[in-house]
């Protein structure tokens, strides 16, 4: 992934709150980290579904290691696993390794395979978010964890599924090749936002970059992009399907 525009400590998550109807709970499986929101309390069936799926990915890796370890994307045959076919097909639209989808296909595997028991859930896994979802949503946008967030993305209740997904090159433990706050990417597909959010901000080195960004954002439209916001420093960018609103 490319590095996590929120803290390790996941004060973020305060800002998320469940609406009437809804609860909202964490799953954690090894170093997958959730925060999901639902219209039932599903914790233990979703930790089983994400240690499944994180055994598929393990499994793979253990025989092909070159899946974990390259920055480019790797072919993978028609036998794999659905999840680590997915990975493999959105990192190989963005020009980045497999990996850098890994958590977009976490967050949406769990919420695809529970949206017939919760029509309404929402999946936060570091900083990506996957969600179905039956009535209008606010997602925050967070440059500086520390002064939380003034800006957010509302989705329209006809808008989804809706995965935003998000890489930093200044905040977060996971590997970001440029020095930008934040790069967001709106798709449907979380594989896909999660690998193009790493793609973009790759790019972003320098304010003189920002242009560099938005032309390669237009140029992954696509294969499925449907906006960008991107910010260093005090400069902000966005393009496409994003309509921002100011948070209290």
């Amino acid at each position: 992934m490319g590095g996590r525009h929120l803290s390790a400590e996941r004060g973020y998550r305060r800002m998320v709150r469940a609406r009437e109807g809804e609860v909202r709970f964490q799953v954690g499986v090894e170093q997958t980290d959730l925060l999901v929101v639902a219209e039932l309390d599903l914790r233990d069936e979703v930790a089983a579904y994400v240690a499944r799926v994180r055994g598929e990915i393990k499994n793979w890796i253990l025989f092909h290691p070159e899946f974990a370890e390259s920055l480019v994307p790797v072919p993978v045959p028609d036998t794999a696993p659905d999840v680590v076919r997915a990975m493999a097909e959105a990192a190989a639209k963005c020009g980045v390794g497999p990996m850098a989808a890994v958590a977009g296909a976490v967050a949406q595997a769990v919420g695809d395979a529970f949206a017939d028991r919760s029509p309404n859930i929402l999946v936060e896994n570091g900083g990506d978010t996957y969600l179905r979802s039956t009535r209008e949503r606010v997602v925050a946008l967070l440059a500086d964890p520390g002064s939380g967030a003034a800006i957010g993305l509302r989705l329209e209740e006809n808008a989804f599924p809706v995965a935003l997904c998000a890489s930093s090159g200044t905040i977060g433990h996971s590997l970001s090749l440029g020095s930008g706050d934040l790069v967001a990417v709106r798709a449907e597909d979380a594989r896909f936002a999660d690998a193009a959010a790493t793609a973009l901000a790759n790019l972003l080195d320098s304010e003189a970059d920002m242009d560099r960004v938005l032309r390669r954002a237009r140029e992954l439209a696509a294969e499925g992009l449907q906006g960008v916001f991107a910010q260093y420093d005090a400069k902000v960018a966005a393009w496409g399907d994003l309509e921002l609103v100011a948070l209290d």
